[in-house]
């Protein structure tokens, strides 16, 4: 029958060797190292992803708007109006809508078309840089 050896646990003593803390730790600051990037990269995706799902959402919006009004009668309260009054016109088409556009895309920005003839997509930009979906 073989003992344990007493030499490599000391009786009494109870816990983890300080070599053991520091493997532990390392461990977990690799895992980290290798996981944080994805972890950003899917929050980005999925901002990516809201902006343009609402952005579709103001592109039916602004369909259901020509169709209630008609089509000659929504160009002519169309034209002339800015992005911010555009939006207000489109709003009561949209549900759970905020006052405000830059409420609606928060790090986006939104530049509804002039016309509403072709019936043209809303434009998404970030940063200046529009985005095409």
């Amino acid at each position: 029958m073989k003992f344990p050896n007493t030499k490599t646990r000391r009786p009494g003593k109870k816990g983890f060797s300080l070599v053991e803390m520091i493997t532990a730790v390392g461990i977990i600051g690799i895992i980290l190292f290798l996981a944080i990037p994805n972890i950003v990269r899917v929050r980005e995706d999925s901002e990516l992803n809201l902006a343009i799902a609402r952005a579709e959402a103001l592109n039916m919006a602004m369909a259901s708007y020509m169709q209630a009004l008609g089509r000659v009668n929504a160009q002519t309260l169309w034209a002339g109006k800015n992005n911010d009054q555009r939006y207000t016109a489109v709003q009561p088409y949209l549900q759970y809508a905020p006052n405000s556009l830059s409420g609606y895309l928060p790090g986006y920005s939104i530049v509804f078309p002039a016309t509403l003839g072709n019936q043209e997509k809303v434009h998404l930009f970030q940063g200046g840089t529009e985005l095409g979906y």
